[in-house]
């Protein structure tokens, strides 16, 4: 296969600008619409694409244009820095436990054990060459293409160790300062916390804030640290599935992990924050907001129909609506197949 450079990338790039405006004015065409796939390898592909919309808008040419990428960090930044104020921003989220029912027969445990990667599907009754390919072909690929390939990054190895600690305490409350003592060379909380924040615009890890109405008592509580999928917690897990399930306190920590996953993969869809909440001995899961509504969300693998946490929140805050999921409430399966929106 002949190599090709971004010299010749971008030419075609324009050449393809210069085709598609004959083809319109030839066939008098009012409609085009226009998909670009992998933009972010096009060298400066914010101002190619912006020169050629200003281009068209002002010929009043009425051309849809979509813009597909495997980079978002390097999408993003093409569109906030050149495009502002044309275009829509969609995001793809992670597979739902519908999705990858329906695709490749999981259950609820496979799911909330393997997560939601459909590459990684096939490999599940092999679980070593599973974790091997959730390692090489989705951390180790998106952390050196989306994150250290376009960003100064002085500690590279810090990133990693970063997010291997954070993933596998998915689901829990980690504070930065208990974060810089295990690793190592960490320097401070302020390069940790920025570490988790390309990691959250990767949709690798983030860190979720604990609700209040104080924005600056949210911003210094503790974060509940959190992956997008629950495959990538799985690979720092020490057992292997079967033997998951049996230890209850270990599946009790994935199950809790699993519903967060997908309550933070869906909520840029369904425009809506994620929080925890803790007050002393009492605590909530997760809190929903959106539009100035609240729901509270307590999350159980056993059949505990009732907890203080969620009974004092719902005394503070009188949320919209606040359960459980799990045996003890909604159950997983009905809830991860629910569209969220209804909750609100």
């Amino acid at each position: 296969m002949p190599t090709v450079s971004y010299q010749q990338i971008n030419l075609g790039f324009q050449t393809v600008g210069q085709q598609r405006c004959s083809l319109m004015d030839n066939r008098g065409s009012e409609c085009m619409i226009l998909v670009i796939d992998e933009i972010q390898k096009i060298t400066n592909w914010g101002e190619a694409v912006k020169k050629e919309w200003d281009a068209d808008s002002f010929n009043s040419r009425n051309i849809k244009v979509l813009l597909l990428g495997s980079s978002r960090v390097m999408l993003v930044k093409g569109l906030s820095e050149s495009l502002a104020g044309r275009f829509e921003e969609i995001r793809m989220p992670h597979w739902s436990f519908r999705e990858m029912k329906e695709s490749f027969g999981f259950s609820l445990e496979q799911y909330l054990f393997f997560g939601g990667y459909p590459g990684a599907a096939t490999l599940i009754n092999d679980e070593e060459r599973y974790r091997q390919y959730i390692q090489s072909a989705i951390i180790e690929s998106t952390i050196n293409k989306d994150i250290l390939m376009d960003t100064p990054i002085g500690k590279p190895a810090l990133l990693r160790q970063t997010f291997e600690l954070g993933s596998a305490y998915s689901g829990e409350l980690l504070s930065l300062n208990k974060m810089l003592g295990s690793l190592q060379n960490a320097g401070n909380s302020v390069t940790l916390a920025g570490y988790i924040n390309l990691l959250n615009e990767c949709e690798l890890l983030c860190a979720i804030q604990k609700f209040s109405i104080d924005r600056a008592r949210r911003r210094a509580s503790i974060p509940k640290l959190q992956v997008y999928n629950n495959a990538l917690k799985m690979v720092y897990n020490q057992l292997d599935f079967e033997n998951s399930l049996l230890n209850r306190a270990i599946w009790g920590r994935i199950f809790e992990s699993g519903i967060g996953a997908y309550l933070v993969s869906q909520a840029f869809v369904n425009r809506f924050e994620v929080f925890y909440w803790r007050e002393r001995d009492n605590e909530v899961d997760f809190i929903l907001r959106k539009n100035g509504s609240v729901i509270a969300i307590e999350v159980k693998s056993n059949a505990q129909k009732k907890t203080a946490g969620l009974e004092k929140f719902k005394e503070m805050f009188k949320p919209k609506a606040a359960f459980i999921v799990g045996d003890g409430g909604i159950s997983a399966e009905d809830f991860l197949t629910m569209g969220l929106k209804k909750l609100f």
